[in-house]
């Protein structure tokens, strides 16, 4: 295999190198798992994630390639994204609960994007891509899973190892082709 493009950002300031490098490939080593090792790390940092008075509204499902489960959360997938997420060495979906026994969590989906970042951080310090992914069938994951309100799925994430772009079908390939680009720090900022 050869090595993936190098999609080191070009950032204005130095940044921390984790971050600089983070992309979200398509191209996914199709033979490669988990540690149960490294699945307690993901989890662990997404645990530590800050969260609104501690509230902790994220909830995981992970499924393993190989098994039932896995099959199950790519069928729910968009087309799109069964092309290429069938590679992951796991599929997790990403769910918030939207409310506990104080009542509504408003800040929910801000805090589960804080613990996939943690989650996503952590498989980089161990050598993983995560990418994620809004192109899945919510009610469908949830009703195979019978998850019921409160808990909403929000997210599926492919990780594991990145792969080769070169190998993804031309219908896939594009995002992982291209130049790596963001907006200027100058049209984020809201001027009062």
């Amino acid at each position: 295999m050869n090595a993936p493009t190098d999609r080191h950002a070009t950032t204005a300031v130095p940044i921390h190198p984790l971050l600089a490098t983070r992309h979200s490939t398509r191209a996914l080593a199709p033979d490669t798992g988990l540690t149960d090792a490294q699945v307690a790390a993901l989890l662990e940092a997404a645990r530590w994630a800050p969260s609104a008075g501690n509230t902790q509204p994220w909830r995981f499902l992970l499924a393993r390639r190989g098994t039932g489960e896995f099959k199950r959360v790519l069928d729910c997938l968009d087309p799109g994204n069964r092309d290429w997420a069938g590679h992951a060495s796991a599929l997790l979906v990403a769910v918030r609960t939207d409310a506990n026994a104080k009542g509504p969590l408003s800040h929910a989906m801000y805090d589960l994007g804080q613990a996939m970042a943690h989650l996503t951080f952590q498989a980089l310090a161990e050598g993983l891509t995560v990418r994620q992914m809004g192109g899945f069938d919510a009610a469908a994951l949830a009703s195979e899973f019978d998850l019921e309100a409160p808990l909403v799925p929000t997210t599926v994430a492919a990780i594991g190892l990145a792969g080769d772009p070169a190998d993804l079908p031309e219908s896939v390939a594009g995002p992982d082709r291209k130049r790596r680009e963001r907006l200027p720090v100058e049209d984020l900022l809201l001027n009062p």
